[in-house]
């Protein structure tokens, strides 16, 4: 995998609209200019992609013109990185307007969640290093406050070239939703209980692979073709929200890994925290039921509770970047830097 350059001071880096394009609604601007601020105050120089923020209605009528800024942002020499507004349900009608020669020559450091996951798959399928990691509406400008925990693993990941290593958990966590037009609305923090081993035993290691329930959603006929060896010698990782992603739902994907062989060459499986106060016990019976049950693979390392996704705070995840899970100490490491030390 092709890492980018990581960050300096002074850099610049491109906000972009792929999916939902509400960071120009009016009612919602204010959280785009908040997050453009706390950038800044990271000493990085922000800019705006030409369509990025023409609205919800005029984006989501125009995938040509939400595709345009991607190769705007991945073309442009200045930029140094992308970081997505937000994510939506339709980032998956841009790809046939890329150019994958251009993206693939040029790059750089690219970061967002949830409908983003289209993009990076997209680049993952050219060799390019992408983050599951924060969108500017949700995890930088969350009202309030940029939480730490989030924070400071997009400076240890973005400006640093060292090793990232182990990713402890948040003390604290959120499973509130987002308000997007109140300034005031500030979301709520239990006390984060740490990782839950759901089976398994030992250290494994693989590259990182992995996104939410779409993932089910490609066939032969879509942009992005997924094969036995996207999954092989791979940690997963996978986190959805409560709406789509029910106890059924969990069991229909663990079973759908299992039904196309991919299952059985994972290494091991690590799950984001849901955006629910529900105890995750059904869901952790599900999977034992799928995956133990059905497919006779009571040793793979299941753990949950990784603070990526949809809840907040978050870490970051390199697409392809070799990583160790160590379930009998509940632990996650990165083997290696996200970032480049390239001019």
């Amino acid at each position: 995998m092709i890492k980018p350059p990581k960050l300096n001071i002074g850099d610049t880096i491109a906000t972009i609209s792929p999916a939902w394009g509400c960071a120009g609604d009016e009612d919602i601007h204010w959280k785009y200019e908040l997050g453009v601020k706390r950038l800044e105050e990271l000493g990085l120089h922000v800019v705006t992609a030409p369509n990025s923020l023409k609205g919800t209605e005029y984006l989501a009528q125009h995938p040509e013109a939400r595709a345009e800024d991607v190769m705007w942002a991945f073309e442009n020499r200045e930029v140094k990185a992308i970081i997505t507004n937000i994510g939506g349900n339709d980032s998956h009608k841009l790809l046939p307007y890329l150019n994958p020669e251009t993206i693939r020559k040029n790059p750089k450091i690219f970061c967002g969640y949830s409908d983003v996951m289209n993009l990076h798959l997209y680049c993952y399928q050219l060799g390019l290093s992408t983050f599951y990691g924060p969108n500017l509406l949700t995890t930088v400008a969350e009202a309030g406050d940029w939480h730490t925990y989030s924070k400071e693993w997009f400076q240890k990941v973005f400006f640093q070239e060292e090793v990232i290593g182990e990713i402890p958990p948040s003390a604290d966590w959120s499973y509130d939703v987002h308000d997007y037009t109140n300034p005031q609305h500030m979301r709520q923090y239990r006390i984060n209980e740490g990782y839950e081993r759901i089976q398994g035993k030992g250290v494994v290691r693989g590259r990182l692979f992995g996104g939410h329930g779409g993932l089910m959603e490609y066939d032969s006929e879509s942009s992005i073709v997924l094969s036995k060896a996207d999954f092989t010698n791979t940690i997963l990782f996978f986190e959805d929200i409560p709406e789509f992603c029910d106890v059924e739902y969990m069991g229909n994907f663990f079973d759908w890994l299992g039904e196309n062989n991919y299952l059985q060459v994972l290494k091991g499986v690590i799950i984001g925290k849901m955006c629910t106060e529900a105890s995750f016990t059904p869901y952790a019976e599900v999977i034992r039921r799928v995956v133990s049950g059905k497919y006779g693979l009571q040793d793979m390392p299941i753990m949950y509770g990784m603070n990526f996704g949809h809840a907040s705070p978050i870490c970051i995840l390199p697409y392809g970047a070799e990583a160790e899970l160590d379930i009998e100490n509940l632990r996650l490491s990165i083997l290696e830097s996200g970032v480049a030390n390239l001019p």
